[in-house]
């Protein structure tokens, strides 16, 4: 078979534990004074805001903290922060926390570098500097530390994400010990995340042999790992535990590489408007439709369900494994006016080009009452 793809990926990662101690002097080139985004609490309980900022000492690089990023950051947090690092002649910004901080902080940092820009110019795409980015993810979920995307939610309670290459971030220390007292929920939405990431990579009909390659080994990753993490039953030990958490951490990453260049697939879709209308999390709103979609295309491509087998063998055991993780509980059913309003949503979407399965506007709504129903 003749491959033929492209590939790229700015960022220079750095991984493991200590990562960020043991290679902060990369850091000295990127500015003088650093915005730092994050949540309001979760950089400060695992010790990474307070390592950020040691580090930074150490370089003699001035910080300021804006730690009013909300889970589905909004334009006017975004935006906040944004006068913020102006007012603080911030030139580099680091985003600390999962996904919505490094999000927030790849949208800050091109705000910034173009003041006379508003928020709602982002998704235009018409802009080719930002100021520089650092990402320090501290679960193990969106893979933002090595993508291009950012996403945010609208004043109209809307998710808009918007891509670029100068939003990929310049440096990203992955270090699993700040996910190490993450919650069982929390482990099992962001990895769930990750796991859509790496399937949907894999289904898409825009994959590659290289990401494949990544998808099929985050894939592993999670299905013999995550189960450990939040099994009850499970007693595992300082070290087991910081090798499942490892696991994940490397998965999240290998996952975000993937759709930096396929991009996701319909369950995305399917999944936004759960989050913004019903509150699901964002990777467990994904997740509960990924199994339909894939039976979808088991019929018209098959072979594109060849990764995803390597590690589940089947549709069905894939849906005992989401079964026993929980996320099929309190799945709430769609009024009739949100079933409309969101299968058309999802037929207008990117989505449906890149996914295998000639999936129609009927078979949107039936997978919506199948999963909702």
């Amino acid at each position: 078979m003749p491959y033929a793809f492209s590939y790229f990926i700015p960022t220079r990662v750095f991984f493991g534990k200590d990562c960020l101690n043991n290679n902060y002097a990369t850091l000295s080139s990127l500015g003088e004074k650093a915005l730092i985004i994050s949540g309001r609490k979760s950089a400060k309980a695992c010790g990474a805001y307070d390592e950020t900022v040691e580090v930074l000492n150490k370089l003699n690089i001035e910080s300021v903290l804006y730690d009013q990023i909300e889970e589905n950051p909004s334009f006017s947090s975004v935006q906040k922060a944004v006068e913020f690092g102006l007012e603080n002649d911030a030139d580099f910004v680091i985003g600390i926390g999962g996904g919505s901080p490094i999000d927030a902080a790849k949208a800050v940092a091109v705000l910034i570098a173009n003041p006379f820009m508003k928020i709602e110019d982002l998704f235009d795409g018409d802009f080719d500097i930002a100021l520089p980015i650092v990402a320090i993810p501290t679960t193990s979920g969106t893979g933002s530390e090595v993508t291009e995307f950012s996403v945010l939610n609208s004043p109209e309670n809307r998710k808009k994400s918007f891509k670029s290459d100068v939003i990929f971030p310049d440096i990203s220390f992955i270090d699993p010990k700040y996910t190490l007292n993450l919650s069982s929920e929390l482990t099992i939405t962001t990895a769930c995340d990750a796991l859509s990431h790496s399937i949907e990579g894999s289904l898409s009909l825009k994959s590659t042999i290289l990401t494949d390659l990544y998808a099929a080994k985050a894939i592993e990753l999670i299905k013999e790992n995550l189960p450990k993490l939040v099994n009850s039953s499970s007693v595992l030990s300082e070290e087991e535990k910081y090798e499942c958490r490892q696991a994940l951490s490397l998965a999240s990453m290998l996952g975000g590489m993937v759709i930096s260049q396929t991009g996701t697939v319909l369950p995305h879709s399917f999944g936004y408007n759960m989050t913004t209308f019903y509150g699901l999390r964002h990777g467990v709103a994904t997740i509960i439709f990924l199994p339909s979609v894939l039976r979808k295309a088991e019929k018209t491509n098959p072979e594109k369900l060849d990764i995803f087998k390597d590690s589940f063998k089947s549709v069905d055991k894939f849906d005992d494994f989401l079964e026993k993780l929980g996320v099929y509980k309190n799945i709430p059913k769609l009024s009739e006016k949100d079933l409309v309003d969101f299968s058309q949503f999802v037929a207008k979407s990117m989505h449906v080009s890149v996914t295998p399965g000639n999936i129609t506007y009927e078979d949107i709504i039936s997978i919506y009452k199948e999963v909702c129903g």
